[in-house]
């Protein structure tokens, strides 16, 4: 009986198969994504209502409510702190109440507000995580990622959308840094971490190397960002802030001049089957003064990596990484396949 050569085995076919049917696979989980984000762009365009509570407030009920510029009910001032509920996850309904890390109800708050428990003194627990969406984006964008954080004890996971008038990621990197200012301010926290998807990104790594943000940045995430510009950049370059995202723009060459001393670390997540990036390599950091982790995430795309499972998995692990880290890149890979 005739032996067929190994590259024609069932066996080697079956795996050609499996790897042929991935950037399918990934394609199509990022057109189902993208139909569930247009569903909920909406309810992004606004910026984050907060309902913030004295930290003294007992579990059964507030002391006081007050709003960001005004005192409590009971006319007092009060460090205060939020975290908003998002959209519910696998196995849970919009009716499950989300839950604090040692199990208390935090009730069932109505859409477009923000949930409230007995909270940590300031400076305390988790750094604020500060989310940033990508072009012609919103807060929507991380529903899921939001959610997940607050489920496993991060309190002050925080918003911010830009204008979609924005056409310089400078000046958006300016309005980052004042509201950075802002959430240490009332948080009590001397700093934050930055978790930024696609331009996003470039707007949080500008403001830690530009701006002097890395005396208030402890970690920046990015996630499908185009750190070494992108070609398909060329195909809306009639708007400035895309014009910024090409390989040899200005904010470019500016994030690639030296950063000697530079305290934050960067952790970049990038795929394969990222069709925004191109080349796919320039969702990594390349620079010798940085400290850099690049995580090459298997059988995604671009939409995919900020609300993936595994993937905001991954960025509670970066997040809570020791410092113990000299400059230099480190590669890592995950596989969601």
């Amino acid at each position: 009986m005739k032996v067929l050569p190994d590259f024609l085995s069932p066996q080697w076919l079956l795996h050609q198969l499996q790897i042929s049917s991935v950037p399918l696979r990934a394609t199509a989980l990022d057109l189902a994504i993208l139909a569930g984000h247009v569903l909920l762009y909406p309810s992004g365009i606004a910026d984050e209502r907060r309902i913030d509570l004295p930290l003294s407030a007992p579990p059964g009920g507030p002391a006081g409510v007050r709003s960001d510029d005004g005192p409590t009910s009971t006319g007092q001032p009060t460090e205060h702190t939020s975290t908003k509920r998002s959209g519910p996850t696998a196995g849970e309904t919009p009716d499950t109440p989300l839950r604090n890390p040692h199990g208390r109800s935090l009730g069932h708050p109505r859409a477009g507000e923000s949930t409230v428990e007995h909270l940590p003194p300031p400076g305390q627990g988790h750094r604020p995580v500060v989310l940033l969406h990508g072009f012609v984006d919103n807060r929507s964008v991380f529903v899921l990622l939001r959610r997940s954080l607050l489920r496993h004890g991060w309190q002050h996971p925080e918003s911010l959308n830009y204008s979609l008038l924005t056409c310089d990621i400078r000046a958006a990197a300016e309005l980052l840094g004042q509201h950075i200012e802002e959430i240490c301010a009332r948080t009590g926290h001397q700093d934050v971490d930055i978790v930024g998807h696609s331009l996003g990104g470039l707007i949080g790594r500008y403001y830690v190397q530009r701006l002097g943000g890395d005396r208030r940045v402890h970690t920046l995430v990015t996630l499908g960002t185009p750190h070494e510009g992108t070609q398909i950049a060329q195909l809306m370059s009639a708007h400035p802030l895309v014009r910024q995202m090409l390989p040899h723009s200005d904010v470019i060459e500016e994030l690639r001049r030296p950063a000697p001393g530079c305290r934050t670390r960067f952790v970049s997540f990038w795929s394969e089957l990222d069709h925004l990036m191109i080349p796919v390599e320039a969702g990594c950091i390349d620079h010798p003064d940085l400290i850099t982790t690049n995580v090459r995430v298997s059988g995604i795309g671009h939409l995919a990596l900020p609300v993936h499972p595994v993937v905001a998995a991954a960025i509670r692990e970066a997040l809570d990484a020791s410092d113990e880290t000299a400059a230099g890149s480190v590669e890592s890979v995950i596989s969601v396949a």
